[in-house]
């Protein structure tokens, strides 16, 4: 599998998950469940799949947030709503903020000049039938949410906590559910291989965001002010990196560092290759083909900005083929 094919399915499911973050219906889900601000609202609708745990699991298991920020929001959490109701608002706000914004979403394809996957086999009356700006047609939905379904069921969950307990969740009836917890639970499974690559390169929850802004993917404020990372932490952090090699004097990458961001990245990618494996070329080609127009959707109501925390940039870069190789650290 091309190293690529990952990022990129990786960038076109993160939009799709991340209503759940960023969308006023996910907000006032949670606040309807019970939540008492934005971030008891986040830990505790990230967290529910693993049912009522306490600050010291979420905080290991999250990595970028420092555990007094945790802390001030679990378990407290349960006790104004129980995780099976917390799981029931968060599907509820994301359904009903996919519903509104992917409701002028394109036919399936890939604009010119954008992402791109060999094309699948097209089969007569399909949903690549539709006309341009038709919106996401019931068939596509269900098409888009079967087939992510599949590749979050197969995906391998060993050592992945936050993907298996999603994975564990039963399966949505509803196509817009259905692929939101698919993504959700691909994005878990993503979120842990990074996680494991970060522990494994000696990089801590500080440092892996400082490289991030030093990648000019986010910036200082949406992790250090909003996080509420101590300042002293913070700094320790960024000296920890200059004294590596990894960045300037300005925090700034250097060449030794841009390099390491780059094996961490590509190592990153790798293990999450397993679900598009398991799914097969062919079916990755379709559902990156149906998944391009939702993605875009969201992507341009402006709900998911870019910069953003997650990191992630937009739009996605091509991908040549759905073949090759393991990536090599």
């Amino acid at each position: 599998m091309g190293s690529n094919v990952p990022r990129m399915m990786w960038q076109l499911l993160e939009p799709l998950h991340a209503v759940t973050y960023f969308a006023p219906e996910a907000r006032s889900a949670a606040d309807a469940a019970g939540m008492r601000g934005f971030w008891m609202g986040y830990f505790a609708t990230r967290a529910a799949p693993l049912g009522a745990v306490g600050p010291e699991v979420v905080t290991a298991a999250f990595h970028g947030f420092p555990p007094a920020r945790v802390a001030r929001a679990l378990p407290d959490a349960w006790g104004f709503a129980s995780p099976e109701a917390v799981l029931r608002a968060r599907l509820d706000g994301a359904g009903a903020a996919l519903r509104r914004l992917l409701a002028g979403a394109a036919a399936p394809g890939f604009p010119e000049g954008a992402g791109s996957l060999p094309d699948a086999p097209e089969k007569a009356g399909s949903s690549a039938d539709v006309p341009e700006k038709a919106g996401p047609l019931p068939d596509v939905l269900e098409e888009a949410g079967s087939l992510a379904w599949e590749a979050a069921r197969r995906a391998d969950t060993a050592g992945r906590v936050l993907a298996a307990a999603n994975q564990a969740l039963p399966e949505p009836a509803e196509p817009y559910l259905r692929l939101w917890q698919a993504a959700t639970t691909l994005r878990e499974h993503r979120g842990d291989g990074h996680v494991a690559v970060l522990v494994a390169c000696g990089v801590s929850p500080v440092e892996a965001h400082l490289l991030k802004i030093a990648a000019a993917e986010t910036g200082a404020d949406g992790l250090r002010l909003a996080r509420k990372w101590d300042e002293a932490e913070w700094d320790a952090a960024l000296g920890s990196l200059r004294a590596r090699g990894w960045l300037d004097g300005a925090g700034r990458l250097t060449g030794e560092g841009a390099r390491e961001r780059d094996r961490i990245e590509r190592l990153t990618d790798e293990a999450a290759a397993g679900p598009w494996r398991a799914l097969g070329e062919e079916s990755t080609a379709t559902l990156a083909r149906l998944l391009w127009p939702l993605a875009n959707a969201v992507m341009e109501s402006g709900v998911f900005p870019v910069p953003n925390p997650v990191g992630m940039p937009w739009p996605p870069e091509p991908v040549d083929d759905l073949t090759g190789g393991p990536v090599t650290p």
